[in-house]
């Protein structure tokens, strides 16, 4: 199959996404803040909220892939089903008695039950002891609540864990040590997976820290790159390296963004809803600076530019003579809560077609004013681990 992505805006063809299910469950008000979400969410209606969402671009004739199907398909083959229970079985705080009931609990599950476990994980009272019902000391030891294998609540955002850019894909290095396992499952489904067979890689997990959602694709040949909470300076240096060394573009944009929860990516603050118009959250817009990255000749180090505001180094390097900017909410109030919901966060369809969430009533009729259609949500339970349609979305194909 053939993937390519290399704007935020061309007419989506492909997307990936992951449908929550039994993981957002294990949420409780115990655990909900070391796995990254702010509130407890009602299961059931988040995956109504997400089926409309899925059902909203199949509307638009976009072909959505689920990645616990991918997941299972990838399992039905004997390497990657090692490669992601050794992968599991590898953890140092299991000890060798538990590890043993583990690796054999695993064994007795076929491709989608094991998917299944890899993405909800694996409760303590869930384990299959044997006839001994005996777990060895760390299970003896373990609270009835704990987890024997995390669950990865966070796959609901799909486009943290992988980026496509141009033909190859970056599988992504997350910050957070609640997400990391996460993209042993992306990575294990874009080497072994027959759908992805020959795809190169741009970025691998065991590198610096990046994020997809700091990733934007401004224009063929430019990137901006966020640096903040999720990605480092040393993340967006390395993937600039390795996209100018595979001649993916030849301006990579470095933009400082505030290392806290509201502003976690670069696209919880900016997005593109058409070839020259950016939705932005009104109170960085005339802030946001950026450092243009540019490569080097003969394999020298890319040279740093700047710091100039963003907009213009964005205009600049896109060729243009400015960006249009569409205001999140209007008075300072309205802005500030619609970018804590999202407002920010829309996934184009295709120039001046989004995707956002119903709920931010004054950003969606600023878009409207602007000559963008969008195409509303619902997005109250989805909305509880901090994001919207781009960050539940990894497009694999756009025109």
């Amino acid at each position: 199959m053939s993937h390519h992505v290399n704007t935020e805006v061309g007419r989506l063809g492909t997307v990936l996404l992951h449908r929550p299910g039994p993981e957002l469950a294990r949420l409780t008000p115990r655990n909900n803040d070391s796995l990254l979400f702010d509130a407890i969410p009602w299961v059931g209606r988040a995956q109504e909220e997400h089926d409309a969402f899925a059902d909203a671009l199949r509307g638009r004739g976009v072909e959505v892939l689920y990645l616990t199907d991918l997941l299972a398909e990838t399992l039905a083959g004997p390497d990657a089903r090692a490669e992601l229970t050794d992968q599991v079985l590898s953890s140092p705080r299991l000890g060798d008695a538990l590890r043993a009931r583990v690796a054999a609990h695993l064994s007795y599950l076929d491709p989608a039950a094991l998917a299944g476990v890899l993405v909800a994980g694996l409760a303590h009272e869930e384990l299959r002891l044997g006839p001994d019902r005996r777990g060895g000391l760390v299970y003896t030891l373990m609270d009835r609540h704990d987890f024997v294998i995390d669950p990865l609540p966070n796959l609901l955002f799909t486009r943290d864990s992988s980026i496509w850019i141009g033909d190859r894909v970056g599988v992504t290095s997350l910050a957070m040590p609640a997400r990391r396992r996460e993209t042993t499952l992306t990575d294990a489904i874009y080497r072994h997976h027959p759908r992805f067979a020959g795809t190169e890689f741009v970025y691998r997990p065991d590198l610096e820290p990046l994020e997809g959602g700091d990733v934007l694709l401004l224009a063929p040949g430019v990137l901006a790159v966020g640096v903040g909470e999720r990605t480092t300076p040393a993340g967006a240096e390395r993937l600039a390296r390795r996209v100018f060394a595979a001649g993916l573009a030849h301006t990579i944009l470095v933009v400082p963004i505030a290392q806290e929860r509201a502003t976690m990516h670069l696209d919880t603050i900016c997005t593109m809803v058409d070839v020259d118009a950016v939705l932005m959250y009104p109170n960085v817009a005339s802030t946001l600076s950026a450092y243009t990255v540019i490569a080097g000749p003969d394999g020298e180090d890319p040279r740093v530019d700047g710091p100039a505001p963003f907009l213009r180094a964005a205009a600049d390097a896109m060729d243009l003579d400015r960006l249009r900017v569409i205001d999140t909410g209007l008075d300072p109030v309205t802005a500030e809560r619609e970018q804590w919901d999202d407002g920010n966060n829309t996934l184009a369809l295709a120039p001046r077609l989004c995707v956002g969430y119903e709920r931010n009533v004054e950003t969606n009729a600023q878009l409207e004013r602007a000559g963008i259609e969008i195409i509303p949500i619902a997005g109250s339970e989805l909305g509880s681990g901090r994001g919207g349609p781009r960050c539940m979305s990894c497009p694999l194909l756009r025109d």
